[in-house]
């Protein structure tokens, strides 16, 4: 999670080099200049630099110089960019090599509290040409440091967006690093690589890093836990649905088979005992009609009410079994999808891991060639040549006595000669450059595996997205195969009051058939009747098993008072 900023403050709050305006002044804007951009590229060391260009405008008025602060232009979108990480509760700071009599301008404007800078001292209203300040000799990366310690944070919390290459010791250490229309040496270790002069585009790229780091708060396994907990609720939905109509088919089977005892074959004993109460059916308080023939008509209308009660709930059983078969296939590929979102997650926790070992290879590198190129040697012949040169300008551009001029010709040529005995180490340099080769191979490793970094971690979010899209649709799903279901129930339910309404029916014509006479040849037609009940019974079996019942069928199970 983010919780701090830090800018540069020259090229990047600030549209221009501070220093260099500052030397126009003292018309040294020129040597300024040059100086400023070896110490961008990292040729010469920070605090070389600084103190040579202070050294370059002594004597410059401090008056002016914030007269000239005050004029520097901001950079495009610092405002909006400062003030939007303001609004999200983002502290902002500014870790620079410049002045505070700059960043003090530049925080009025802007509203930034913290500021780390370096100062002109001062004496009289003129500059002495001595810089103080805690990035005279520390880096960035130490002032840095000190600051998160002090804030509580990590550095793994802090977004840095610099330039230069006194920059690149805490945007390599930070949680993220931004070169901002940064030198090469900058954007090769940098996280972000923003070419535009716009900080809305700095901006961008943080909000973008605040929502990915939104989005994989909530882990792949909390989300599998919660789509399988998901998954779990809706099952036992469905079984207690489930056992209840399994319970109402056995009461109604229960209560059915009672009925389907015929009283022609009932014995003695069983007539005389006392008849059990339909469980699985409600109490009927049908009003029969006055005569048989209205009776007959009461049977007839219930008859076609109950089929088509029947068919309408055939219709939302058939809608229950689809919806449920569609969640259940939703089910199964959002599970695909969590695991496949796992896959890639630890994947790119993989290469990262990858990415930070060929960082930390490279930059031991890098830091060896460094310590090397300054004891063979280099270090000096620069210091050497930038007095040289210094001398030489002095000479060219002011007018002087000839015994001063003498001097200082003679002083160059002294460097001259140290110069000329100055020997790089042969073994050294071959050293330097076996480490250079490394250093090339473990960056274009980083370089590699950040690509496929950020590849996996795009498959990742696609996967996430998918899993959101595919539990919508099926929640949706089961919604529809609870609300089928239980227009279902509702069906039976008045399927089983309609059922009712027609055993009393059936009683009340049963109880006015004409009794057969003792002598009556029953064997005329016997088999025809045992088929037919044959068939009833089947039919029977076929309507407790939810199957359709025509007309002609329920007929014949009143014809043998079966249901």
């Amino acid at each position: 999670m983010i919780k701090l900023v830090v800018f540069d403050l020259d090229n990047v709050i600030i549209d221009g080099e501070a220093i260099d305006e500052i030397g126009k002044l003292a018309n040294v804007e020129e040597d300024i200049a040059e100086i400023t951009e070896k110490a961008m590229q990292g040729e010469i060391d920070f605090e070389t630099s600084i103190k040579d260009r202070v050294q370059l405008l002594e004597g410059t008025s401090i008056e002016d110089i914030e007269k000239v602060a005050e004029d520097l232009p901001l950079m495009p979108g610092a405002c909006k960019t400062i003030n939007c990480l303001k609004e999200k509760d983002i502290d902002v700071a500014i870790i620079s090599g410049s002045f505070d009599v700059v960043a003090d301008k530049v925080t009025d404007k802007l509203g930034v509290d913290t500021v780390y800078t370096n100062s002109f001292t001062v004496e009289d209203g003129k500059l002495t040409g001595e810089v103080t300040g805690p990035l005279v000799s520390g880096s960035k990366l130490d002032v840095l440091k000190d600051h998160v310690e002090e804030a509580g944070i990590t550095l793994d919390e802090v977004v840095a967006v610099g330039d230069g290459a006194n920059d690149i010791s805490m945007i390599e250490s930070a949680g993220c690093g931004i070169a901002f229309n940064a030198k090469d040496s900058v954007k090769e270790i940098a996280d972000v690589v923003v070419e535009e002069k716009d900080l809305c585009k700095v901006l961008c790229e943080i909000l973008n890093q605040l929502t990915t780091d939104d989005a994989e708060t909530e882990t792949v396994e909390e989300v599998a836990e919660e789509a399988e907990a998901e998954t779990a609720e809706e099952e036992v939905v469905e079984e207690t649905v489930e056992e209840a109509e399994e319970s109402e088919s056995e009461e109604v089977e229960e209560a059915e088979a009672e009925e389907s005892e015929s009283e022609d074959e009932a014995t003695e004993e069983e007539k005389a005992k006392p008849k059990k109460a339909d469980k699985g059916l409600p109490e009927s308080n049908f009003v029969l009609a006055d005569t048989i023939e209205g009776v007959r008509k009461q049977k007839d209308e219930k008859e076609a009410e109950i089929s088509k009660v029947a068919e309408e709930r055939e219709e939302f059983n058939k809608i229950a079994k689809e919806q449920r078969k569609i969640r259940d296939e939703l089910n199964a590929s959002l599970k695909e999808n969590l695991n496949k979102a796992i896959e890639f997650r630890n994947e790119r926790n993989e290469i990262n891991k990858a990415v930070e070992e060929a960082k930390k290879a490279r930059n031991d590198a890098n830091n060896k060639i460094k310590s090397l190129e300054w004891s063979s040697g280099k270090r000096d012949k620069i210091k050497i040549e930038n007095e040289i040169k210094k001398i030489d300008k002095i000479i060219e551009t002011r007018v002087l006595d000839i015994k001063k001029e003498n001097q200082l010709v003679k002083n160059a040529n002294d460097l001259r000669k140290q110069l000329m005995e100055i020997h790089e180490d042969e073994s050294v340099k071959s050293e330097a450059q076996e480490l250079k080769k490394l250093s090339e191979e473990e960056h274009e490793k980083v370089i590699t595996l950040s690509e496929k970094a950020q590849a996996a971690h795009e498959e990742m979010l696609t996967y996430f997205r998918k899993t959101d899209d595919i539990r919508t649709a099926a929640d949706e799903a089961h919604k529809k195969f609870i609300e089928a279901r239980k227009n279902a129930s509702e069906k039976h339910e008045e399927f089983k009051a309609i059922l009712s309404d027609i055993h009393v029916i059936n009683k009340k014509l049963g109880s006015n058939k004409p009794k057969k006479r003792k002598h009556e040849n029953k064997s005329s037609g016997s088999n025809k009747n045992r088929e037919e009940k044959e068939r009833a019974e089947e039919i029977f079996e076929k309507f407790k098993q939810g199957g359709k019942v025509s007309t002609e069928e329920i007929l014949l199970l009143q014809k043998y008072n079966i249901g």
